[in-house]
């Protein structure tokens, strides 16, 4: 995950200019937040990561609530007690809805169905990327109808949730780095070149969703976690979960940027010149699968899936692959840090 610089002061409710004029006070009513003390802890230390509710005025340290926030918040925030997201609306079950959200393709030719995975099962010696023999596989979508929906309205329900809209391809905003800027010839120390047969075992992924056949798996809403993404039927090593899509910006555009989701996709040795992947205006099912804790020793053990940086016909792509069999139920982790160590992890669950 890209470095991103935090704010350093916890921030003060944010508001339109009327509100600002209404809560305006003067000197002598100023409040004192010199003594604020965290709900939960009851510790007034890390004061620079002590987050105001908007409603309440109470405090809360960003990695005592649950879930944990990495990032300030931008504009308001509201403390569980406060907050009116406890009641999550759920996306309609109906096929109309949902076909019309994810903007499904309809399409008589035949459906194209992955190739059945009819590899011999042996030891694994190191790490998925490092065998070059070995090919990535495409997703097993769900056959039933029923559950394919379920599956499809989870997403549409997080998305709606964080102000998201659907997205599966990169996005090349104006006023934002054009795609000519995406050269994976940049990339400082070189990239890995996705085979031809792995290409177009991608393609296949993308076209496949495209006419609504969906990778197994389910978001949900964890207490502790937030958003979280579970395998909703077996998932084998080495299969193309998704690929981490947003809009692409330069990472000097975005050093001060409280987004807790941003993907490093190029790092170039001319800095200037180095991108990120933004999904916070949209993004596809990636932008909800969690991080491992990198602080504790079961932390990654966790881990099931791995973020991986291709050239893919000269650009950089950014791809979450199994790194073992995944059981149904299972929730899906990846290690934030797999380039930079920067990010911090210490509070993740």
């Amino acid at each position: 995950m890209a470095s991103v610089r935090r704010r350093t002061q916890a921030p003060k409710p944010a508001a339109s200019k009327a509100e600002s004029q209404k809560r305006r006070r003067s000197n002598e009513e100023e409040e004192d937040y010199s003594d604020l003390c965290c709900e939960k802890c009851g510790s007034g230390r890390h004061s620079a990561k002590l987050l105001l509710c908007d409603k309440c005025d109470r405090g809360f340290h960003m990695f005592c609530i649950r879930p944990v926030l990495v990032a300030v918040p931008k504009g308001q925030w509201f403390c569980p007690s406060c907050s009116k997201d406890k009641n999550l609306t759920n996306f309609p079950l109906t096929q109309t809805k949902i076909v019309d959200f994810f903007r499904i393709q309809r399409s008589s030719q035949p459906t194209e169905k992955p190739i059945p995975d009819c590899r011999k099962k042996r030891k694994r010696t190191g790490l998925a990327m490092s065998k070059k023999s070995r090919k990535l596989l495409p997703f097993n979508p769900t056959e039933d109808p029923d559950r394919k929906l379920e599956q499809m309205a989870s997403l549409a329900t997080a998305l709606t949730a964080t102000g998201a809209e659907f997205n599966n391809e990169l996005t090349y905003i104006v006023g934002m780095a054009p795609r000519s800027a995406n050269c994976a010839a940049l990339e400082r120390d070189g990239m890995q070149v996705l085979s031809k047969d792995d290409t177009e075992t991608l393609n296949l992924c993308k076209n496949m969703m495209e006419r609504g056949e969906w990778p197994p798996l389910m978001v949900v809403s964890d207490p502790l976690e937030g958003f979280t993404v579970e395998a909703d039927k077996p998932i084998k090593d080495l299969t193309i979960i998704t690929e981490y899509v947003g809009d692409v910006d330069y990472l000097k555009n975005r050093e001060n940027d409280d987004g807790d989701s941003m993907m490093t996709l190029l790092t170039a040795a001319n800095p200037s010149k180095s991108l990120v992947i933004c999904p916070d205006k949209r993004s596809n099912i990636a932008r909800f699968i969690n991080g491992i804790n990198n602080y504790i020793p079961g932390g990654k053990k966790k881990q099931n899936v791995k973020c991986v940086r291709f050239n893919v016909n000269g650009e950089c792509r950014v791809l979450l692959i199994a790194t073992r069999d995944i059981r149904k139920g299972e929730r899906l982790y990846y290690d934030y840090n797999g380039y930079e160590n920067e990010y911090p992890t210490e509070h993740f669950v």
